[in-house]
């Protein structure tokens, strides 16, 4: 169990290194593509600077759950992971509320997957005491 709860939070991880490219970098280029039914096209040049600052907060999301695979200690890494992806969760569920409902599907239900093998870790190790 405890090996499928790190891949889930790898993987919730890579994707905010990806959300933290698109927003920071590729904001006129693959942002277009990603938010083209959020947004008019022509709001992206004019938005650059504030996906840019997104995308930032998003690598701090991503450097959180990374921080927390490397925490030796089983239950501050329980509570630093639970922590950093619910931080994801929500703003995913915010973000499908406000921007397009898809972000629920990419952004808040990986977390939220990766919040109950997390939490099922932990009382699997609770139940081995």
């Amino acid at each position: 169990m405890e090996l499928i709860a790190k891949i889930l939070i790898a993987i919730v991880a890579l994707e905010h290194i990806y959300i933290l490219w698109m927003e920071m970098f590729a904001w006129e280029t693959k942002g277009k593509e990603v938010f083209k039914a959020a947004l008019p096209a022509e709001m992206f040049k004019p938005t650059k600077g504030l996906a840019a600052n997104q995308g930032l907060y998003n690598g701090f999301l991503a450097a959180g759950l990374i921080w927390s695979l490397l925490i030796e200690d089983s239950k501050w890494q329980t509570n630093v992971s639970l922590f950093f992806l619910s931080c994801v969760a929500i703003a995913g569920i915010y973000g499908a509320i406000t921007a397009t409902r898809r972000i629920f599907f990419v952004q808040a239900l990986p977390a939220i997957l990766a919040i109950i093998a997390v939490v099922l870790n932990h009382c699997f190790q609770l139940i081995q005491r």
